[in-house]
């Protein structure tokens, strides 16, 4: 662990519960944490970081700020090898309680049970408790479970790959029941997913010692589906006449199920429940949400940060399309390479600039890089890495995000700030972003353009009605510059915030008065 990294405290206020994000990786979530800490130096903060494994993470992109007081990081794929084998018989009526929470997890009329179900559960996961790590992985009544359930449910002929598939998916539970046994105290416990870290949340839930607030930026059950479904690593055992196209291998699903399960479980646990924007609000009630617990608190930016650079662009409209993000399937860069190419066969000083780390993924990265290659244009594509936005905001004519999957890019907001329209896939929030989200937002005026994934010739038709009409591009600056400035400020988020914290301390402080 880096020194400066290496932070201990017995309590905090707020505990952030933070999976794959901040303060390793850079981009929109992880900027978002560092802004929401700094902009509450009265809280002191705890952060809990989760990761796959350590060698996937390079140094921190974030300094933590002075008000984090705690930090600590587990990597879930690389926990401790187990104690000696031990078999056992196990204790039946532990299994059979797991049995019936994931028989809860079938029937859509019983998920309002899945709660309490967990709340049962809970001491049986510590050692000899019945379903500790020993007798899940070790007794006759798992294996037991494991068979029945492979011959009752599965549609994989493989038993092997089921039952090391069941071993390896469960296997975290009982290290997140460990680091919750563990953590600094706090009155807020706020997980910035569901995952892992929104599970992790659940379990100090259900212990009572603080209020579970989550915020999701995307939706994470949405996000692990597309790489599951994406995944090589997954076996699909079965024959070529056994194969339906039009339904996923067994065990894809199955790991798909898994997360559902996870997020659900953290719905049920948490105080409040925080989307972007509300179709994702919609997508977390369907997903088993309470109506009641969720709201939208858009995410905001500092614009006068940014308002400057719009003094700064040269006249006229810079012919430079901008990519600022992660280079990873996702994001689909493949497909605004495409647009680059088609785009440049009509407006052949065209630039497209790709802006964002490329090691999170390096095979991806090279894939574009080689696309770009085979297309001829690597002398008019340029791979910037990471890059201060205010170093080339002004010199950019658009920013285009070409991603399959979104929830209300960070990115789109600075641009507009900055005087610069987007052109975007039509994902999470950007209709919203582009066109308004009301009568009075609609009003302002379109902002860029959008276009339907993974469709390059309609990219590249967006990317030139905007560059080649100097008119277009000017109304479409100035309704971006408008609709930040309206409706998308960090003031207005932070304010939405300080009254959740608010509540929620308040809501803590009672718990324990009653306790």
């Amino acid at each position: 662990m880096k020194t400066h990294l290496n932070r201990r405290a017995p309590s905090a206020d707020i505990i952030l519960l933070l999976e794959g994000t901040f303060p390793y990786v850079p981009g929109g979530v992880s900027s978002w944490v560092d802004k929401m800490i700094r902009a509450f130096p009265q809280y002191a903060f705890a952060l809990v970081f989760m990761g796959g494994r350590r060698q996937d993470y390079g140094d921190p992109s974030y300094a933590l700020p002075d008000n984090v007081v705690h930090f600590e990081e587990h990597f879930i794929h690389e926990t401790p090898a187990p104690p000696p084998m031990r078999a056992s018989m196990g204790k039946r009526d532990a299994f059979a309680s797991v049995s019936h929470m994931h028989d809860a997890l079938r029937e859509p009329e019983m998920r309002g049970a899945i709660a309490g179900l967990m709340r049962e559960l809970m001491p049986m996961l510590a050692p000899n408790g019945g379903l500790g790590e020993q007798e899940f992985l070790h007794s006759e009544y798992s294996w037991e479970m494991i068979s029945e359930r492979y011959e009752a449910y599965c549609t994989d002929p493989s038993f092997t790959d089921y039952f090391w598939t069941i071993r390896i998916m469960h296997k975290p539970i009982w290290q997140l029941v460990r680091i919750s046994e563990q953590l600094p105290s706090a009155r807020i416990y706020h997980t910035v997913s569901t995952g892992y870290a929104g599970f992790l949340g659940a379990l100090l839930s259900f212990r009572g010692q603080g209020r579970l607030l989550v915020s999701e930026h995307g939706i994470y059950t949405k996000e692990r589906k597309i790489d599951l479904l994406q995944s090589q690593w997954i076996r699909d055992n079965r024959g070529v006449f056994e194969r339906d196209t039009s339904r996923v291998g067994y065990l894809q699903d199955l790991w798909v199920r898994f997360f559902e399960a996870l997020g659900r479980i953290c719905y049920e646990a948490a105080d409040d429940i925080v989307s972007l924007y509300e179709g994702n609000r919609m997508r977390q009630i369907h997903d088993g949400a309470s109506r009641e617990k969720t709201r939208v608190i858009p995410n905001g930016i500092a614009v006068s940060r940014f308002a400057p650079l719009r003094d700064q662009r040269e006249t006229g409209t810079a012919k430079v399309v901008a990519f600022i993000g992660r280079v990873v399937p996702i994001k689909d860069v493949k497909t605004f390479i495409r647009a680059i190419f088609v785009a440049s066969r009509s407006m052949p000083e065209l630039e497209g600039w790709i802006i964002g780390p490329d090691g999170e993924d390096p095979q991806y990265a090279q894939e574009c890089r080689d696309l770009a290659a085979s297309l001829g244009i690597q002398d008019r594509l340029r791979f910037m890495g990471m890059q201060r936005v205010d170093s080339f905001l002004p010199q950019v004519g658009l920013v285009a995000l070409s991603s399959i999957s979104e929830g209300l890019p960070l990115v789109i907001l600075e641009a507009f700030a900055a005087g610069v329209p987007v052109v975007t896939t039509e994902v999470g929030c950007c209709r919203s972003l582009i066109e308004g989200r009301d009568e009075a937002d609609r009003a302002l005026g379109r902002a860029g353009e959008l276009v339907p994934i993974a469709n390059p010739d309609l990219f590249a038709q967006a990317i030139l009605g905007l560059l080649e009409r100097p008119d277009v591009w000017q109304a479409a600056q100035a309704a971006g510059v408008a609709r930040v400035e309206r409706y998308y400020t960090d003031t207005l988020m932070q304010d939405s915030y300080r009254e959740l914290y608010l509540k929620l301390m308040h809501r803590s402080v009672l718990s324990v008065e009653e306790g």
